[in-house]
């Protein structure tokens, strides 16, 4: 036997016994009439323990594979063509196999949980139904005519709603830019997804903050990339962190969420963004901006993007509405130049030959009217409501027990827990109780600390959670690490 299992892979070796036997049983090596070796001759075969193989049989039994029988050994499943002669595919196996990488259970968990509709929503990270401009989008169904055609639209989306948005960075942002460098996608996440898939390849480093949003994403690791990290404190990343990172690592692009950081809400100093944009000249390394949050500014100043500051093009923006308007229309775009934007839309088509034209109408819509402005207005003064019960509950419920940054914007409050604590254990005991909310190692490397996010439930729902949240913390508080 030639083949060995590959101790540096991270698959166990049993699994890998597994997959080389099951290969061997449709190429014909090991035929459906004969013994499989023993268990203590393969052993010795593979130099490795009887008792790898033992569950390395078992694993294909499991499967209905092979047949055991004690005493008379392991052969090939009888019926493993089935009275038709036709085998069903090993649909685990394939799961397993798969390039793109699953999110992290507890990930998978917390949006199932989050779906019951008796569980109060601090995890979710979106705007409660009452915040979406429901009336104003009516009032568009009622108002407008729908002209548009109902084929396949540009490649970078829509042109109208392109010329729009446009419009919109310009009045709000400060961003000059053109329809040709504006692509349309479904939601910031596409975006991100296109960036790494079409601009990055495998063993490449990049760079992203801790904590981060980003830190949950398996996109990186499904890219093959390598990702270093830029620790955040109350005025963002420290551009000196990046400068080390690059001479260490050669670091081939950064992302960043420069305004109410997503969890922390900080928003990254003015001198930093300047320094950002110094080194990423100085080293011609792409900056990937994620803004979903500076509309949201509880006193109605907007920081420069550094977009808005970028004068050599080394900057690719990426908004959407999700987190100002509604989640559901999936609409987001990205800013770049003409040559990365069309790179970019080529694969978009490959995945689903552009976006629809109905939410890209209804977007054109919204952002082009009086109705946006006075969302806006509501928006901020809603969250800056909802922040202020989160932080009262959080101060009457807990004290000194936490410690929090109170955000100027954005939707998310990042909570240092003050006694060492399982936080995933404390989010088992809190979702017992009927809350849920994300605990910071799937944020970032550090832990002791949760996230809150305070725009997706209403003010009294905030307080009960809150409520809900400290009784779970009080039960486990002298539970170990």
């Amino acid at each position: 036997m030639d083949w060995k299992p590959n101790r540096a892979d991270k698959k166990p070796i049993y699994k890998q016994i597994a997959d080389y036997i099951e290969q061997g049983i449709s190429s014909g090596i090991f035929p459906p009439d004969r013994l499989l070796p023993s268990e203590r001759a393969l052993a010795n075969e593979l130099q490795v323990n009887r008792s790898t193989v033992s569950a390395a049989y078992e694993w294909l039994e499991s499967l209905g594979i092979v047949e055991r029988k004690k005493g008379s050994g392991t052969r090939v499943s009888t019926d493993i063509w089935g009275i038709s002669h036709k085998r069903i595919p090993n649909w685990g196996r394939y799961v397993e196999d798969g390039s793109f990488l699953p999110n992290l259970p507890l990930v998978q968990r917390i949006r199932t949980e989050t779906q019951k509709n008796d569980l109060i929503n601090l995890a979710s990270g979106e705007l409660t139904p009452s915040l979406f401009p429901a009336e104003q989008f009516k009032k568009i169904f009622a108002e407008q005519l729908f002209t548009g055609h109902l084929g396949y639209d540009h490649p970078q989306g829509n042109e109208v709603l392109r010329e729009t948005i446009a419009s919109h960075v310009r009045e709000y942002k400060n961003i000059e830019t053109s329809s040709s460098s504006i692509l349309i996608t479904s939601g910031a996440q596409q975006a991100l997804y296109l960036i790494v898939q079409c601009l990055l390849k495998p063993g490449d480093a990049v760079a992203i903050e801790d904590p981060s949003y980003c830190f949950s994403l398996p996109v990186f690791q499904s890219a093959g990339l390598r990702t270093y990290f830029l620790p955040v404190d109350k005025h963002g990343m420290n551009p000196d962190d990046l400068l080390s990172l690059h001479k260490k690592h050669r670091i081939r692009m950064v992302f960043l969420n420069p305004e109410h950081h997503n969890p922390t809400g900080t928003v990254l100093s003015l001198e930093r963004r300047k320094k950002v944009l110094e080194l990423s000249a100085e080293f011609g390394i792409p900056i990937i901006e994620d803004d979903p949050y500076s509309l949201t500014t509880f006193d109605g100043r907007i920081h420069p993007p550094l977009k808005s500051m970028d004068d050599a093009g080394n900057i690719l923006y990426i908004s959407s509405l999700s987190k100002i308007a509604a989640s559901g229309l999936r609409i987001g775009w990205v800013i770049g130049p003409p040559k990365v934007i069309q790179r970019l839309a080529d694969a978009k088509q490959q995945v689903d030959f552009g976006h629809s034209i109905f939410p890209q109408w209804i977007a054109n819509e919204f952002l082009a009217s009086s109705h946006f402005h006075t969302h806006i207005a509501m928006l901020q003064k809603k969250l800056e409501q909802q922040r202020d019960v989160l932080i009262s509950s959080l101060a009457d419920q807990l004290g000194s027990q936490v410690d929090f940054f109170i955000p100027k914007g954005g939707i998310h409050l990042w909570c240092k827990l003050n006694r060492p604590m399982n936080e995933h254990h404390l989010l088992e005991e809190a979702m017992k109780r009927g809350v849920a909310f994300v605990p910071g190692s799937i944020l970032g490397s550090k832990k002791g600390y949760v996230r809150f996010t305070f725009g997706r439930e209403e003010s009294r729902f905030i307080r009960e959670g809150v409520s809900r949240f400290a009784e779970a913390f009080k039960s486990i508080q002298s539970v170990p690490k």
